[in-house]
C-alpha cells in the first residue's frame, strides 16, 4: 500500500479546507464598540463604505448590531463617509 507522501496529488488537498469562523469579540473578549474609532470601524465596511455581513465577518448577531450600530453615529458624525470610492 502507497503512503501518504507517495502519492501525487493534481491540486492542493487542503483547497476544499475553510477555516471556520469565528466572533473576534467573544474570543478576544470586547464588550464595548467604540464608535469614535474609526479605525477599527473600517474593518466591517468595504470599499464603497457598505456595512459587511455577519457570513463574511464571522460576527456573532449580538455584536453585528453593536457593529452596525457604531458605523451610523460614526457617519452621523463624519468620521466614516456614507458612500465612498475605493475607500481601502
Amino acid at each position: 500500500m502507497a503512503s501518504r507522501e507517495d502519492i501525487k496529488f493534481l491540486s492542493n488537498p487542503k483547497i476544499g479546507k475553510k477555516q471556520k469562523k469565528y466572533c473576534r469579540f467573544k474570543k478576544f473578549g470586547i464588550k464595548h464598540i467604540d464608535y469614535r474609532d474609526p479605525d477599527f470601524l473600517l474593518q466591517f465596511i468595504n470599499e464603497q463604505g457598505k456595512i459587511l455581513p455577519r457570513r463574511i465577518t464571522g460576527n456573532s448577531l449580538k455584536y453585528q448590531k453593536k457593529v452596525a450600530v457604531a458605523i451610523k453615529r460614526a457617519r452621523h458624525l463624519a468620521m466614516l463617509p456614507y458612500v465612498t470610492d475605493l475607500l481601502k
